[in-house]
């Protein structure tokens, strides 16, 4: 088997993510009860860390597919153990992604886990390594949205349903940007294997420009809001409405003033 080389340690969950999740515990429990006097600040911590734990599971779900379908050096490489201090670019990984959200309110995927793809032979199989990631923002975003289209927010306190809302935004503009078909984005590594070489030789310049291209793009006002009404549409499909988000946005930019339709009472 593929994962015979693989040690134990190699796959032991690391205590770094272990403390991010225990900070999304916490920062949700101070959310739900209301513990601290201004919300803001706990609502901000744990959208943070559970977008930290997010993107770490997006590059396990890389890693782990990628094991699975041939590459048996992640292990060793630390990217099964959830520790997003061995990717291949922490910064790009965790930080900048960490930045986009603070700036704009927006997933934008972050670096990556290098996988050595001359050991995975078959196409399909590099097709799902590339896949696997963004499908992970798909089940993040599943999760968050629950409380919603199953009709179960009675008894939910309004700050923290607002920053399920807000979170829930920021997994489904990651999945939708990630499968963008745009050369250094996970959508382009779906369809590259099926590519012509000349194809393929052409665009592989462009693929380190890709993620900036799109940031670019954003900025385009016209863009921009065709972007977000697409986001908006998923989202009320979900059963979340722009209020929730607006206002999971506005705890969680908790130094600017809090719109007084979002205050959040004790």
């Amino acid at each position: 088997m593929t994962t015979a080389t693989t040690r134990n340690g190699d796959r032991r969950i690391s205590p770094v993510f272990v403390g991010i999740v225990a900070v999304t515990a916490v920062t949700g429990w101070a959310t739900w009860t209301g513990f601290a006097e201004q919300p803001g600040p706990a609502v901000f911590l744990f959208v943070t860390a559970a977008w930290i734990v997010s993107l770490c599971l997006h590059e396990y779900a890389h890693a782990r597919t990628a094991l699975h379908s041939g590459d048996i050096t992640v292990g060793a490489k630390g990217y099964l153990t959830l520790n997003p201090l061995k990717y291949t670019h922490a910064l790009l990984s965790i930080v900048l992604p960490v930045i986009f959200v603070i700036m704009g309110g927006i997933g934008l995927p972050g670096g990556a886990v290098f996988i050595e793809r001359q050991r995975i032979r078959r196409r399909w199989q590099h097709s799902l390594v590339s896949a696997a990631g963004p499908l992970a923002n798909v089940l993040f975003a599943a999760v968050c949205t629950a409380p919603f289209w199953l009709g179960a927010l009675d008894g939910v306190p309004a700050a923290f349903r607002y920053a399920l809302a807000f979170l829930a935004l920021l997994q489904v503009t990651a999945a939708i940007l990630n499968f963008l078909p745009v050369p250094g984005l996970d959508g382009y590594g779906v369809i590259e294997p099926w590519l012509s070489y000349d194809v393929k030789r052409q665009v592989e310049p462009f693929a380190p420009f890709g993620l900036l291209f799109v940031f670019a793009l954003l900025w385009v006002p016209s863009v921009n809001a065709v972007f977000f009404d697409g986001v908006d549409a998923v989202l009320r499909g979900l059963g979340i409405s722009d209020f929730d988000t607006y206002c999971g946005q506005n705890l969680y930019r908790f130094w600017q003033e809090t719109n007084a339709y979002c205050a959040v009472s004790r």
